[in-house]
Protein backbone atom coordinates (compact mmCIF):
# COMPACT_ATOMS: atom_id res chain seq x y z
CA UNK A 1 0.00 0.00 0.00
CA UNK A 2 1.31 3.44 -0.91
CA UNK A 3 0.71 6.52 1.21
CA UNK A 4 1.19 10.17 0.36
CA UNK A 5 1.48 12.49 3.36
CA UNK A 6 1.36 16.27 3.01
CA UNK A 7 2.08 19.01 5.52
CA UNK A 8 1.31 22.59 4.51
CA UNK A 9 2.74 25.09 6.96
CA UNK A 10 2.74 28.86 7.11
CA UNK A 11 5.41 29.24 4.42
CA UNK A 12 5.99 25.93 2.63
CA UNK A 13 4.61 22.53 1.71
CA UNK A 14 6.40 19.29 2.56
CA UNK A 15 5.25 15.92 1.28
CA UNK A 16 6.50 12.35 1.15
CA UNK A 17 5.62 9.00 -0.32
CA UNK A 18 5.57 6.34 2.38
CA UNK A 19 5.82 2.58 2.58
CA UNK A 20 4.10 2.02 5.90
CA UNK A 21 5.79 4.51 8.24
CA UNK A 22 9.02 4.50 6.23
CA UNK A 23 9.37 7.79 4.38
CA UNK A 24 10.47 7.57 0.77
CA UNK A 25 10.83 10.36 -1.75
CA UNK A 26 10.16 13.76 -0.22
CA UNK A 27 9.09 17.05 -1.80
CA UNK A 28 9.22 20.68 -0.78
CA UNK A 29 7.36 23.55 -2.42
CA UNK A 30 7.12 27.21 -1.55
CA UNK A 31 4.67 29.20 -3.63
CA UNK A 32 1.02 30.01 -4.17
CA UNK A 33 0.05 27.12 -6.48
CA UNK A 34 0.08 24.42 -3.82
CA UNK A 35 -2.98 22.62 -5.15
CA UNK A 36 -1.39 22.30 -8.58
CA UNK A 37 1.80 21.04 -6.98
CA UNK A 38 -0.05 18.30 -5.08
CA UNK A 39 -1.86 17.24 -8.24
CA UNK A 40 1.47 17.03 -10.08
CA UNK A 41 2.73 14.56 -7.45
CA UNK A 42 -0.28 12.27 -7.93
CA UNK A 43 -0.27 12.58 -11.73
CA UNK A 44 1.75 9.41 -12.33
CA UNK A 45 0.98 7.46 -9.19
CA UNK A 46 -2.25 7.23 -7.20
CA UNK A 47 -1.78 6.79 -3.44
CA UNK A 48 -3.97 4.33 -1.58
CA UNK A 49 -4.16 6.77 1.34
CA UNK A 50 -3.46 10.52 1.31
CA UNK A 51 -3.17 12.39 4.62
CA UNK A 52 -3.30 16.18 4.64
CA UNK A 53 -2.25 18.54 7.40
CA UNK A 54 -2.68 22.18 6.47
CA UNK A 55 -2.38 25.59 8.07
CA UNK A 56 -4.28 26.94 5.05
CA UNK A 57 -7.96 26.60 4.24
CA UNK A 58 -8.94 24.22 1.45
CA UNK A 59 -12.26 24.78 -0.28
CA UNK A 60 -14.78 21.94 -0.56
CA UNK A 61 -14.07 21.88 -4.28
CA UNK A 62 -10.35 21.35 -3.76
CA UNK A 63 -11.01 18.71 -1.10
CA UNK A 64 -13.14 16.85 -3.64
CA UNK A 65 -10.38 17.13 -6.25
CA UNK A 66 -7.87 15.65 -3.82
CA UNK A 67 -10.25 12.83 -2.90
CA UNK A 68 -10.41 11.89 -6.59
CA UNK A 69 -6.63 11.43 -6.65
CA UNK A 70 -6.41 8.72 -4.00
CA UNK A 71 -8.15 5.69 -2.56
CA UNK A 72 -8.78 7.38 0.80
CA UNK A 73 -8.33 11.05 1.74
CA UNK A 74 -7.72 11.73 5.43
CA UNK A 75 -7.87 15.24 6.82
CA UNK A 76 -7.19 15.65 10.51
CA UNK A 77 -10.52 16.29 12.24
CA UNK A 78 -12.09 16.44 15.69
CA UNK A 79 -12.63 12.66 15.81
CA UNK A 80 -8.93 12.04 15.27
CA UNK A 81 -7.98 14.59 17.91
CA UNK A 82 -10.30 12.90 20.42
CA UNK A 83 -8.90 9.47 19.59
CA UNK A 84 -5.34 10.63 20.22
CA UNK A 85 -6.35 12.75 23.24
CA UNK A 86 -5.03 15.98 21.75
CA UNK A 87 -6.83 19.30 22.39
CA UNK A 88 -8.72 20.61 19.38
CA UNK A 89 -6.96 24.00 19.44
CA UNK A 90 -3.61 22.40 18.59
CA UNK A 91 -2.57 22.85 14.95
CA UNK A 92 -2.51 19.66 12.92
CA UNK A 93 1.27 19.70 12.38
CA UNK A 94 1.89 19.87 16.15
CA UNK A 95 -0.64 17.07 16.65
CA UNK A 96 1.20 14.93 14.10
CA UNK A 97 4.51 15.62 15.89
CA UNK A 98 3.00 14.38 19.15
CA UNK A 99 1.71 11.20 17.52
CA UNK A 100 5.16 10.50 16.08
CA UNK A 101 6.92 11.27 19.38
CA UNK A 102 4.65 8.90 21.28
CA UNK A 103 5.58 6.19 18.80
CA UNK A 104 9.33 6.88 18.81
CA UNK A 105 9.75 7.45 22.55
CA UNK A 106 7.30 5.10 24.26
CA UNK A 107 7.11 5.44 28.02
CA UNK A 108 9.26 8.58 27.93
CA UNK A 109 8.29 12.16 28.60
CA UNK A 110 9.04 14.43 25.65
CA UNK A 111 9.65 18.12 25.09
CA UNK A 112 9.06 18.76 21.39
CA UNK A 113 10.61 21.87 19.85
CA UNK A 114 9.40 22.78 16.34
CA UNK A 115 11.57 25.46 14.71
CA UNK A 116 9.62 27.11 11.93
CA UNK A 117 7.80 30.39 11.34
CA UNK A 118 6.97 29.99 15.01
CA UNK A 119 8.87 28.21 17.75
CA UNK A 120 6.38 25.83 19.31
CA UNK A 121 7.20 23.81 22.42
CA UNK A 122 4.95 20.92 23.45
CA UNK A 123 5.17 18.66 26.48
CA UNK A 124 4.19 14.99 26.77
CA UNK A 125 4.44 13.01 30.01
CA UNK A 126 5.82 9.45 30.13
CA UNK A 127 2.37 8.07 29.35
CA UNK A 128 2.06 10.26 26.24
CA UNK A 129 -0.47 12.59 27.83
CA UNK A 130 -0.36 16.16 26.55
CA UNK A 131 0.60 18.55 29.33
CA UNK A 132 0.43 21.82 27.38
CA UNK A 133 2.62 23.88 25.09
CA UNK A 134 3.84 27.34 24.20
CA UNK A 135 4.30 29.38 21.03
CA UNK A 136 6.72 32.22 20.35
CA UNK A 137 8.14 33.80 17.17
CA UNK A 138 10.53 31.62 15.18
CA UNK A 139 14.08 32.59 14.30
CA UNK A 140 13.44 34.28 10.95
CA UNK A 141 10.25 35.84 12.28
CA UNK A 142 12.29 37.55 15.01
CA UNK A 143 14.80 38.92 12.52
CA UNK A 144 12.00 40.17 10.27
CA UNK A 145 10.09 41.82 13.11
CA UNK A 146 13.14 43.83 14.20
CA UNK A 147 13.48 45.17 10.68
CA UNK A 148 9.76 45.74 10.14
CA UNK A 149 8.94 47.50 13.39
CA UNK A 150 11.98 49.75 13.59
CA UNK A 151 13.31 52.43 11.26
CA UNK A 152 17.03 51.72 11.58
CA UNK A 153 17.61 48.00 12.08
CA UNK A 154 18.56 46.01 8.95
CA UNK A 155 17.07 42.69 7.87
CA UNK A 156 19.61 39.93 8.35
CA UNK A 157 19.59 36.15 8.47
CA UNK A 158 21.09 33.66 10.90
CA UNK A 159 24.87 33.44 10.37
CA UNK A 160 26.94 30.24 10.44
CA UNK A 161 28.50 31.47 13.69
CA UNK A 162 27.97 34.39 16.06
CA UNK A 163 29.59 35.91 19.13
CA UNK A 164 27.96 35.99 22.52
CA UNK A 165 28.15 39.80 22.53
CA UNK A 166 27.63 42.03 19.51
CA UNK A 167 30.28 44.58 18.51
CA UNK A 168 28.35 46.34 15.75
CA UNK A 169 24.74 46.64 14.56
CA UNK A 170 24.63 43.35 12.65
CA UNK A 171 26.40 41.23 15.24
CA UNK A 172 24.26 42.76 18.01
CA UNK A 173 21.08 41.64 16.24
CA UNK A 174 22.55 38.19 15.56
CA UNK A 175 23.62 37.71 19.17
CA UNK A 176 20.39 39.09 20.58
CA UNK A 177 18.05 36.95 18.50
CA UNK A 178 20.02 33.71 18.50
CA UNK A 179 21.21 33.85 22.12
CA UNK A 180 17.65 34.68 23.14
CA UNK A 181 16.32 31.54 21.44
CA UNK A 182 19.09 29.40 22.95
CA UNK A 183 18.37 30.75 26.45
CA UNK A 184 14.68 30.05 25.84
CA UNK A 185 15.38 26.46 24.82
CA UNK A 186 17.76 25.88 27.71
CA UNK A 187 15.16 27.21 30.12
CA UNK A 188 12.56 24.71 28.96
CA UNK A 189 15.07 21.86 29.09
CA UNK A 190 16.21 22.76 32.60
CA UNK A 191 12.60 22.82 33.83
CA UNK A 192 11.95 19.34 32.40
CA UNK A 193 15.29 17.48 32.80
CA UNK A 194 13.54 14.10 32.82
CA UNK A 195 12.18 14.55 29.29
CA UNK A 196 13.56 13.46 25.93
CA UNK A 197 14.27 16.63 23.92
CA UNK A 198 13.05 16.38 20.33
CA UNK A 199 13.96 19.02 17.72
CA UNK A 200 12.15 19.28 14.40
CA UNK A 201 11.44 21.93 11.75
CA UNK A 202 13.59 23.94 9.39
CA UNK A 203 16.03 25.33 11.97
CA UNK A 204 16.26 22.20 14.12
CA UNK A 205 19.80 21.22 13.09
CA UNK A 206 21.04 24.82 13.39
CA UNK A 207 20.08 25.01 17.05
CA UNK A 208 20.82 21.37 17.91
CA UNK A 209 24.48 22.00 17.04
CA UNK A 210 24.57 24.75 19.65
CA UNK A 211 23.07 22.82 22.55
CA UNK A 212 25.03 21.20 25.37
CA UNK A 213 22.18 18.83 26.20
CA UNK A 214 21.35 15.54 24.52
CA UNK A 215 19.00 16.23 21.59
CA UNK A 216 17.10 13.99 19.18
CA UNK A 217 16.73 15.70 15.80
CA UNK A 218 13.87 14.29 13.71
CA UNK A 219 13.56 16.62 10.74
CA UNK A 220 10.49 14.89 9.28
CA UNK A 221 8.67 14.33 12.58
CA UNK A 222 5.39 15.77 11.25
CA UNK A 223 5.47 13.62 8.11
CA UNK A 224 6.22 10.56 10.25
CA UNK A 225 3.16 11.33 12.37
CA UNK A 226 1.04 11.66 9.25
CA UNK A 227 2.40 8.32 8.00
CA UNK A 228 1.29 6.71 11.26
CA UNK A 229 -2.19 8.17 10.69
CA UNK A 230 -2.20 6.79 7.13
CA UNK A 231 -1.28 3.34 8.46
CA UNK A 232 -4.04 3.62 11.06
CA UNK A 233 -6.69 4.38 8.41
CA UNK A 234 -5.32 1.70 6.09
CA UNK A 235 -5.82 -0.91 8.82
CA UNK A 236 -9.43 0.22 9.27
CA UNK A 237 -10.20 -0.97 5.78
Amino acid sequence: MSYLVIDIGNTALKAAWCDGITLGRTFRYQGERMMDFILSITLKSRPDVMVLSSARHFSDQNISRLAEQCGKLVIMDDEMYRKHEIPSYITSDRAASMIASRFLFKNKGCTIFDFGTTLSVDFLDKDGKYEGGNISPGCRTRFKSLNRYTKTLPLIDAPDSFNEKGTDMTSSIEAGVLSGIIFEIEGYISHHPENINVFTGGDAIYFAKRMKNSIFVVCNLVLMGLALIALEYDKKD
